[in-house]
């Protein structure tokens, strides 16, 4: 084999490697997506049915989504490590 050849598939391997880092973080981002609808759905919920408790729930609503887009960052940074 000659050395040009390799230096040709080192740099299409290369690509493909990044494209799948690309997949892999829209993948990653589906979960958190999907967590944090879920989470300001029940809040919402939460407080249609207590209003009197709107306040506590919007503070554990906000915990609840910093916990969730953790995981779309941790994401982002698995895709640009790997």
């Amino acid at each position: 084999m000659s050395l040009s050849y390799l230096a040709q598939e080192a740099a299409t391997n290369e690509s493909t490697l990044k494209g799948l880092g690309a997949v892999g973080y829209g993948l990653a981002a589906i979960g958190p997506g999907i967590g944090v609808g879920i989470v300001v759905g029940k809040a919402i919920e939460g407080t249609a049915r207590q209003p009197e408790l709107a306040g506590q729930l919007r503070t554990t609503m906000f915990l609840g989504i910093a916990f969730t887009e953790a995981l779309a960052l941790i994401g982002l940074v698995a895709g640009f490590i790997f």
